[in-house]
């Protein structure tokens, strides 16, 4: 009888233990499958722009820079955006500055927005388009993928320089194979609310707007 009533009570044992062990073991399978895991392989991400792209006029962290960097962080936390724009910066000084920025940074991705300041200065447009030319070739020859932001200026500065300069974006990034953005301000550029007080710069408002022009191309370049 005492032999009977132990082995029940060692076979009630036995199937509590198992039973807790497969209330814990599906308790870490469950806690596995909430974990979070990196959607894309780590990028290093350099941006070298003028104003537009350092939030000229607005606090940095709303910047549309900033913006990306936080949004790639949800993707991926080890995703890096380096953001080496400088206001009232051309072409010329991005042509210059950019070897040692690939240097330093290593990046995978390079997104350069430049030249409106170009046109604001009344600079050849020529010398746009080498200095724009050469800093894809400069990204590719780093082993980096190149996307260029086109821009457009307005109407008043006659049409055939404002042609040429909407024109000279598309035919650099066809010429090189970069990937390419059409227009950095698309969606915003009439609505005079979106920009500062200045006309020129987009508001934080505005921002936004603009992360989703770039994204539209720059996502595809993740994976």
């Amino acid at each position: 009888m005492k032999l009977r009533s132990f082995l029940l009570h060692g076979a009630m044992a036995m199937c509590l233990s198992l039973s807790s062990a497969g209330f814990v073991n599906a308790q870490l399978a469950q806690a596995s499958q909430n974990v979070q895991t990196p959607t894309t392989n780590a990028q290093h991400i350099l941006v070298v722009g003028d104003s537009l792209s350092a939030a000229y006029g607005i606090e940095r962290e709303l910047g549309w820079v900033e913006l990306l960097k936080k949004r790639l962080h949800t993707m991926n936390p080890q995703h890096q955006v380096t953001n080496a724009s400088i206001s009232g910066d051309t072409t010329s000084g991005g042509a210059s500055r950019l070897s040692a920025l690939l240097e330093n940074h290593q990046p995978s991705i390079v997104i350069i927005e430049l030249g409106a300041n170009d046109a604001l200065r009344g600079l050849p447009l020529s010398m746009s388009q080498q200095n724009l030319t050469k800093m894809i070739e400069q990204v590719q020859h780093a082993s980096a993928q190149p996307v260029l932001i086109g821009m457009q200026i307005p109407p008043n500065y006659g049409p055939a320089y404002t042609n040429a300069f909407k024109t000279m974006f598309a035919d650099v990034a066809q010429n090189t194979g970069a990937s390419f953005v059409p227009f950095l301000l698309k969606g915003i550029e009439m609505d005079r609310n979106l920009f500062i007080e200045d006309g020129i710069h987009p508001s934080a408002q505005a921002q936004p707007q603009l992360l989703e022009n770039v994204w539209a191309v720059f996502e595809p370049l993740l994976d």
